[in-house]
């Protein structure tokens, strides 16, 4: 019951097994590619959005899951199949109405999971909530936030589209204009020797005139970047969260930069 599209897991293996039967023509390549597709189908929400695990809705694993690019992971697959890219013309032409079906929902999701501040539409959340589709937390330091960085994957998607409606195009506007009020100017976080920690390494950040990063996680009234550690308690600087956590996770990047 534990499947899952969490870390690339699915979506690399559906990769992998459509490119080796473009090679190899193996009947059970393309059995198995199609298997992982009515995977993917079954485990999507009627709103559109899929969760990192499916069927197993226990805890955090049951919400709308952007976070480590899981949905749009499985979007592009299917957008794939519509546009028969990247040797996914080879599947049963069956799926490619099944995929339109199903990118166009995803679409859906997306738009309406938009976080709007004072009415201005911003990026999104890692997570939400399956039923309400409101933004929420996973693990303890998961916090509800504007991604910088999945929020990246996200944009990429819709500009895929090839005859965006305007909805979508406002989507990617806004997306696009929040990450350039939300860059971080004149810093970046580097990896330093402490022979006191167990893996013997720390991160800082420090300045570096004209580098350009993101935090990973955005106050949603303010604006402004935030950390935290396993207790789940929000802090304004890296260096203020446990060492382990520290080092431990991606809070900044240069993710929205291409």
């Amino acid at each position: 019951s534990d499947a899952t599209i969490e870390n690339k897991a699915t979506s690399k293996e559906i990769r992998y097994l459509i490119k080796a039967n473009k090679a190899k023509q193996d009947p059970r390549y393309l059995a198995a590619v199609e298997k992982g597709i009515d995977y993917l189908l079954e485990a999507q929400y009627e709103n559109g959005g899929w969760s990192q695990y499916y069927p197993d809705h226990s805890s955090y694993r049951g919400e709308i899951t952007y976070n480590d690019n899981a949905m749009i992971n499985v979007l592009n697959i299917l957008q794939d199949i519509v546009e028969g890219k990247n040797d996914f013309d080879q599947v049963n032409s069956s799926y490619k109405t099944k995929a339109e079906q199903s990118v166009q929902k995803g679409i859906s999701c997306i738009l309406k999971t938009q976080i709007a501040v004072n009415g201005k539409l911003t990026v999104w959340c890692a997570q939400y909530d399956e039923k309400t589709m409101k933004p929420a937390k996973a693990r303890s330091f998961e916090l509800i936030s504007l991604s910088g960085c999945e929020s990246v994957g996200i944009t990429d998607f819709l500009m895929r589209i090839k005859k965006p409606s305007a909805e979508i195009k406002q989507a990617v506007n806004s997306a696009m204009a929040w990450f350039e009020r939300s860059k971080i100017e004149g810093y970046e976080l580097v990896s330093v020797d402490d022979p006191k920690s167990p893996t013997e390494k720390d991160k800082v950040l420090v300045a570096k005139p004209g580098s350009v990063i993101w935090a990973r996680f955005y106050d949603i009234d303010s604006n402004e970047p935030f950390f935290s550690g396993r207790d789940g308690i929000k802090k304004k600087t890296i260096a203020e969260i446990d060492k382990e956590r520290r080092v431990g996770y991606s809070w900044y990047g240069t993710w929205p930069a291409k």
